[in-house]
């Protein structure tokens, strides 16, 4: 508003309830002049961010429950330097609230297991994972499986780990069960060697399937210096791709992606694996019936150990992996969670209903896929066959 001011100067008053105000420009510039803007608007304007700027710069990946704002890599020195800033000022706060939540409870952090204490002087973990440890610690079950680094790390993200673990594995063989049934129908029974292999399958993959992308909060030590550049690279993902980031921490769009691409190797591995187990259990058991009735030799048939395991794999790699991750990382995460955080009992009955529909869902996909690639067929097609 200055510069216009600069710009225009009254004329006389031509009434007492008017003003007129003259350019002082050449009479051939414009006079549609639009002096509408305020100075507050106009601050407002250019004190705010690019957001294309700042996505280039790098960022947390999406992690909105997060209270830093550190990049996950890019940018000029100066925004370097601001990051690091911020890394170093998210870091002391932790520590901060982590020795007074300690000091509250009359602890220390000898009392800590080692891994838990050099994450709190490394700054890295929050006084909301130190409330939750001592919680969790109250009870002799937790505090056993707080022994192995794996259940840690994700009890500490999620204290209703434990109880998705239970959901997967008890409704697991009842849900599958049903969709097999739902896509056999009449051919149920004549197909129950197949029936049975998937069950067994599902049953050994679906402990891994809560266990590897669930969200962790992570104590792992530091990585070798003579470590290699995707040791490192893979050390940085999180474990599950769209967890929400702990304050002073940050991952990148790269690091999420790779985060995917490690699940889905892993859960290849316990696909085919428990592929071969069930598939060996089924021909056992109809060479088994065909020994004692051999009427039944011709009608059925080994399943294919080799081709079965391997698109198993593939199936848990692909379709498994992502489905997981989404439910862990972004449903219950990020928004049942913050929803219900104070209502456990209505959290846990919603997430056993989406974990039943999602292993349901499974099921139903694993039958259509395994048709489409040829390892198993229709009752229908083998008799015309």
């Amino acid at each position: 508003m200055s510069i216009a001011a600069c710009l225009l100067t009254p004329s006389p008053l031509s009434s007492p309830n008017s003003l007129t105000i003259t350019p002082k420009f050449p009479t051939t510039f414009p006079l549609h002049l639009h002096l509408r803007l305020s100075s507050s608007a106009t601050c407002l304007r250019h004190s705010r961010s690019s957001p294309f700027l700042t996505f280039c710069a790098g960022g947390d990946g999406g992690d909105i429950n997060s209270n830093n704002n550190s990049g996950g890599g890019g940018g000029n020195d100066e925004n370097g330097k601001h990051r690091g800033g911020d890394d170093e000022n998210a870091g002391d706060k932790n520590r901060k609230e982590a020795m007074i939540v300690l000091a509250e409870a009359g602890r220390s952090t000898l009392s800590l297991p080692k891994d838990l204490a050099a994450a709190i002087q490394a700054g890295r973990i929050p006084g909301s994972v130190i409330e939750r440890f001592l919680g969790l610690e109250k009870s002799g079950l937790m505090r056993w499986l707080m022994q192995f680094g794996g259940f840690k790390e994700r009890l500490l993200a999620d204290d209703l780990f434990l109880a998705k673990v239970a959901m997967e594995c008890g409704v697991g063989i009842f849900t599958k069960t049903a969709a097999e049934y739902e896509r056999r129908r009449e051919n149920f029974f004549k197909e129950l060697e197949i029936v049975f292999a998937d069950v067994v399958m599902a049953i050994i993959a679906d402990f891994m399937l809560v266990y590897l992308p669930a969200p962790t909060v992570s104590l792992r030590p530091p990585l070798a210096v003579t470590a290699g550049a995707i040791s490192k690279f893979f050390y940085s993902c999180p474990d599950n791709a769209f967890q929400v980031a702990l304050p002073g921490t940050s991952y990148s769009l790269l690091q999420r992606l790779g985060a995917v691409m490690r699940n889905g190797a892993k859960l290849f591995a316990v696909g085919t694996t428990s592929s071969l187990v069930g598939t060996a259990i089924t021909n056992a058991l109809i060479n088994a019936r065909k020994a004692v009735d051999k009427t039944s030799a011709a009608e059925v048939e080994n399943v294919p150990i080799l081709s079965t395991s391997v698109a198993y794999g593939v199936y848990m790699a692909v379709s498994s992996n992502l489905r997981y991750q989404v439910l862990a990382g972004v449903i219950e995460q990020r928004i049942l969670e913050p929803l219900l955080h104070q209502h456990k009992l209505m959290l846990s009955a919603i997430c056993f209903a989406v974990r039943t529909g999602n292993t349901f869902l499974g099921s139903l996909l694993w039958v259509d896929y395994a048709r489409l690639v040829g390892i198993q067929k229709a009752h229908e097609e083998d008799a015309a066959a």
